[in-house]
C-alpha cells in the first residue's frame, strides 16, 4: 500500500477515496484537531501562570517572532483568498513539517503533547499527497524551530514554552485557514470569504 492507502485508511471512510475534496476534508478535520489541541496547550500553561507573568510574557511575545515567521505566507485575508491551491498547500506543508521535531519540546501533559507529533506526520502525508495532485513539487524542508534546544533555565525557560506553544497555536490556526480556503475552492457551489 502507498502513502496514499496509509492516509486514506486513517480517514472517516472505509471506502476508497480518490477524491481530492474528499482529501481535503480529512486533511481539514486533523488540522482542525492539532489547532484544539494546541489551544489546549496554551490554555493549560497559561493557567499556571500568575497574572503578572501572563502579562509580561504576553508583552515578549507580541515583540518576537515566530520561527515559522520566516515562511512566506498571504499577509491577511485578501491575499490568502487570492493564493493559489497549490500555494496555501504548500505553506501548509512547511508549516507543519517545521513542527514535527518542535512539538516534542512542548509543555502540557504528556498525554496530549504525545497525540501531536503523530497527527503532525499523518497531516503531513495528507498534504503531501495534496500537493503531488496539483503539481510535481516537493516541498522544501525547514529548519526546526529557533535554538529552542539549548538548555534553559528559570526566566528564560518559561519565556520559551510560553512563547513555542503560543507559535505552535498560532502556526496551526494557519493551516486550518489555508486549508479550509483552499478545500473550498475545489467546491464550485461554496463561498469562499474568510
Amino acid at each position: 500500500c502507498t502513502k496514499t492507502c496509509v492516509f486514506l485508511s486513517l480517514g472517516v471512510s472505509s471506502q476508497p477515496i480518490t477524491d481530492s475534496q474528499h482529501l481535503f476534508s480529512i486533511a481539514v478535520s486533523r488540522i482542525q484537531n492539532l489547532h484544539l489541541l494546541a489551544q489546549r496547550l496554551f490554555s493549560n500553561f497559561e493557567s499556571t501562570l500568575q497574572t503578572e507573568d501572563q502579562r509580561q510574557l504576553n508583552k515578549i511575545f507580541l515583540q518576537d517572532f515566530c520561527n515559522s515567521d520566516y515562511i512566506i505566507s498571504p499577509i491577511d485575508k485578501h491575499e490568502t483568498q487570492r493564493s493559489s491551491v497549490l500555494k496555501l498547500l504548500s505553506i501548509s506543508y512547511r508549516l507543519v513539517e517545521s513542527w514535527e521535531f518542535s512539538s516534542r519540546f512542548l509543555s502540557g501533559g504528556s498525554a496530549l503533547r504525545n497525540q501531536i507529533s503523530p497527527r503532525l506526520s499523518e497531516l503531513k502525508t495528507g498534504i503531501q499527497l495534496l500537493i503531488t495532485m496539483f503539481s510535481d513539487v516537493s516541498a522544501l524542508q525547514l529548519a526546526p524551530y529557533g535554538n529552542f534546544y539549548q538548555s534553559l533555565g528559570g526566566e528564560e525557560l518559561l519565556r520559551r514554552n510560553y512563547e513555542l506553544l503560543a507559535c505552535f497555536k498560532k502556526d496551526m490556526h494557519k493551516v486550518e485557514t489555508y486549508l479550509t480556503v483552499a478545500k473550498c475552492r475545489l467546491s464550485p457551489e461554496a463561498n469562499c470569504t474568510l
